[in-house]
């Protein structure tokens, strides 16, 4: 008797704002290089003198070691204290950064940023998951792209003036900070009668009971996405110069289009009442058409329409893919891969786009096979769509009979 009335007065502490907004600060922090990559890579060739091809590489390995980090966590986060995996994160984070201002040479900058985006990935996947701890995991995820849209802005506008050094600074000082916060999230998650609670709450209803792989699929739907994006966002600056556009624009073109980030919120926030996949399915081709137009060349114009879609769509179709793993996967363990696919993701992206540069066959190319890989996930969604609304009627037989 007594646990069911603590059952009914539950809160989730998942939903307390303290949580939620340390979560969503962690994952900024961890998201720093994902957002930054255009001129990071710009600051690799031009402080440092890396290839173009380098580069690729070098932002690549550290998204890969975010997918590693992430996948590690998961391992991890439903056992043991997230707030560990945080230190250990921060740790690992710190270490790599440190050496990477006493080291230029492009083999140990490879390794060190692989060590570095593990780091990242292991308390970016804690921050994660307990935005996908809450009741409306969509709101939750809205909000932290809200956040992301003005992060994005800041670190593309203030990175470019610093140097190197002050750049690997300024990313040892964001990861401490986490080790600071991380006291305001939840150590552990909900177990099994908190989570049946939870589901009477939530605002998005429907049978999301479904077999492990369905969020499986959709985690390697939301990997091609982030394919996509690693090869677009990667070069998107190098191949604007080398098509004769002037920094000064793309710079300004790429710190404004940042800030449509939060239209892309408002947009999916609206957009909710027409469910999680009509939505998704329509910003998919949208964003494959806006990379791919790219190859018939770049000038001021069509760098910023393109730009500022894929900005807006960028956050649009991430509100929607974390959300649907999220409610497949209430336990956490799949939702913390989110950041190692997304990492995977950024991490092949790159290095496709850079075999294609090194191959000679130039931007316009690279910009066609980015964009197609948002149509592998498209297909993909789609596949799991048509898995839902087939079983949707015989669950409700089920439950009549």
């Amino acid at each position: 008797m007594t646990n069911t009335a603590a059952i009914k007065d539950f809160a989730n502490p998942f939903d307390d704002w303290r949580s939620i907004s340390v979560a969503i600060f962690m994952a900024l922090v961890g998201y720093t290089v994902m957002v930054s990559v255009p001129v990071l890579s710009t600051a690799l060739v031009q402080k440092v003198g890396f290839t173009e091809e380098q580069v690729g590489r070098i932002w690549g390995a550290d998204l890969g070691g975010l997918s590693l980090g992430a996948v590690i966590a998961a391992m991890l986060v439903a056992r043991m204290n997230r707030r560990y995996l945080v230190f250990i994160g921060v740790g690992l984070s710190l270490v790599a950064n440190a050496l990477c201002m006493f080291f230029t040479d492009y083999d140990v900058v490879l390794a060190l940023r692989v060590l570095a985006g593990t780091g990242s990935g292991i308390f970016t996947a804690v921050a994660v998951v307990t935005l996908g701890g809450t009741t409306n995991p969509t709101t939750a995820y809205n909000l932290e792209l809200i956040g992301f849209a003005f992060s994005t802005a800041l670190e593309l506008n203030y990175l470019p003036q610093l140097t190197m050094n002050e750049i690997y600074l300024f990313f040892m000082a964001l990861s401490g900070l986490c080790a600071v916060l991380v006291f305001g999230i939840p150590a552990r998650p909900l177990n099994k009668e908190q989570l049946a609670e939870q589901a009477k709450h939530q605002t998005i209803h429907g049978n999301w009971r479904v077999p492990k792989v369905m969020p499986l699929l959709c985690l390697i739907a939301v990997c091609f996405t982030y394919i996509n994006i690693g090869g677009y966002f990667t070069y998107i600056e190098l191949a604007a110069l080398a098509d004769g556009v002037s920094q000064e624009w793309s710079g300004s073109v790429l710190t404004w289009s940042s800030f449509l980030g939060i239209a892309g919120c408002v947009i999916a926030y609206i957009c909710t009442r027409f469910g999680l996949f009509k939505p998704l399915f329509w910003s998919l081709i949208t964003m494959a058409v806006i990379v791919a137009m790219l190859a018939l060349g770049i000038n001021d114009i069509n760098l910023a329409v393109s730009l500022f879609g894929f900005m807006t769509l960028w956050t649009f179709v991430d509100v929607y893919q974390s959300a649907m793993v999220a409610h497949m996967d209430r336990s956490g363990s799949l939702v913390a891969l989110l950041p190692s696919v997304q990492g995977f993701g950024q991490f092949v992206g790159p290095n496709i786009a850079a075999s294609i540069v090194g191959a000679g066959l130039g931007y316009p190319m690279m910009f066609v096979v980015s964009g197609s890989m948002a149509l592998v996930a498209l297909v993909i969604y789609i596949g799991v769509s048509l898995y839902m609304n087939r079983r949707e009627p015989d669950m409700e037989l089920a439950e009549a009979s």
